[in-house]
């Protein structure tokens, strides 16, 4: 996807964090659109279909996690990255951020260039397609139809609840699955499997393929770091 095809939605109450976001994505060759609150960045996002959303947390009529959530209820928005702006170090905002469905956060205050090296590594996730049979992020390729994961071209194989895990982690880099959502995938609602399951499991793609990839959002679920 090309730079000018790609649409960003800012929303946030402050007018100069506003221009200040604008003006550095504008300079990038971004379509960016703003919005001052919650109530306004829907109906906007309803009418751009945005590939982006950045949130500010504190917000009048509609504050971040509320308009998060009901971005997250219109099957529109399901797979639309959204990202919230935080103040550095809220652990609560970002977890909260997290169970409501959000892609990333990034931290306040916020320096251009790393701002746009976020943004940049967001939109990465929008290259990577669940569709097809094989995928490849960095040195990593999962061949779907072999059940095989290869390793800067050296074969791994993994069991089939391991690779399945795998494959559902890395099919959206970056993005937080939920403990719920996991089981629920990977293992179905009608099987009855114990807590640890799932960190069990990490734990052995983490020996097969490297501790670097799989990260742990505590208190939520796991994500695959490319």
């Amino acid at each position: 996807m090309e730079v000018t095809d790609v649409k960003i939605l800012l929303v946030d109450d402050e007018v100069d964090v506003l221009d200040f976001m604008k003006y550095n994505l504008e300079k990038e060759g971004f379509w960016v659109y703003t919005a001052r609150d919650g109530v306004e960045a829907i109906q906007l996002a309803k009418k751009v279909s945005p590939h982006l959303i950045i949130l500010d947390l504190m917000m009048p009529k509609l504050d971040g996690i509320e308009t998060c959530r009901e971005l997250r209820a219109m099957p529109e928005f399901k797979n639309t990255l959204i990202t919230f702006l935080t103040a550095r170090d809220e652990d609560y905002s970002q977890i909260a951020g997290f169970e409501v469905g959000a892609d990333d956060y990034i931290t306040k205050p916020i320096k251009p260039r790393v701002f746009i090296s976020r943004i940049r590594a967001l939109l990465r996730r929008l290259e990577t397609s669940e569709s097809g049979t094989k995928l490849n992020i960095g040195d990593i390729e999962i061949d779907r139809e072999r059940y095989l994961v290869l390793k800067a071209g050296r074969e791994i194989s993994l069991p089939r609840k391991e690779f399945e895990l795998m494959n559902l982690l890395a099919s959206k880099p970056g993005r937080v699955f939920k403990r719920e959502e996991i089981l629920s995938r990977v293992w179905g609602n009608d099987t009855i499997v114990g807590d640890r399951t799932i960190d069990v499991h990490i734990r052995k793609l983490r020996e097969k393929i490297g501790d670097e990839y799989f990260k742990t959002i505590k208190g939520i679920g796991y994500k695959f770091d490319a």
